[in-house]
């Protein structure tokens, strides 16, 4: 039922379009010559200029919309986080509220602190063979928080046995700009087993300007 409405509209569409271009036609061949030069030299320019303009003014909404409500979102996620006591949920809200603030630190500051030790717990303790992508996540999500003193807990983390926390703890590095750390991210680029975690390394420290 579904498809064939579909196809239905589109056929419709089809048409219009058709009858649209046809019109246009039949009332251009009956233009003067004089109004058809003045059309193409004054008022399609116009026209064209005018429609550039209405959807720079469109996009600029639609992003301005995007932006209040991505805020809203962040806002409200604070909220929870700051509201939480459970500590799994807490982190789940830690890492969405990160994602939804486009992995920056600003607008975040205020829970940045209870971030870093919820983080740096959770990448020290999360053990064990099902554990691992929490400890990677927990380990790129350190590095937004722009702490410092993060920088040798994730070194440590670049000898996780698991690929995806290496390569998370190269992250965290490079969004750390942690300059300390290049000749061991280098010999990460070169020696490690793993392509994605090698990729990271060389992305860490293309980050830091070597």
């Amino acid at each position: 039922m579904r498809r064939s409405q579909s196809g239905q509209v589109n056929f419709s569409a089809i048409i219009l379009l058709l009858g649209i271009v046809i019109t246009s036609v039949w009332i251009w061949k009956r233009l003067s010559l004089d109004t058809q030069e003045y059309l193409i030299d004054q008022a399609i320019p116009i026209a064209l200029l005018g429609a550039a303009l209405v959807a720079v003014l469109v996009l600029s909404i639609r992003a301005v919309r995007r932006t209040r409500s991505r805020l809203r979102n962040r806002n409200d996620l604070l909220a929870l986080f700051q509201a939480e006591q459970a500590r799994e949920k807490k982190l789940e809200i830690a890492f969405l509220l990160i994602e939804t603030n486009r992995y920056a630190l600003k607008g975040i500051e205020s829970v940045a602190p209870a971030m870093k030790e919820l983080f740096t717990t959770t990448l020290t303790r999360a053990l064990g063979e099902k554990q691992h992508r929490i400890r990677g996540m927990a380990a790129s999500h350190l590095g937004v928080l722009q702490d410092r003193s993060v920088v040798p807990l994730l070194v440590k983390a670049l000898e996780d046995d698991h690929a995806y926390v290496r390569s998370c703890a190269a992250l965290g590095l490079g969004r750390l700009r942690a300059l300390e750390t290049r000749e061991r991210l280098m010999a990460v680029m070169k020696d490690d087993w793993d392509q994605t975690v090698r990729s990271r390394a060389k992305e860490a420290l293309d980050r830091m300007g070597s």
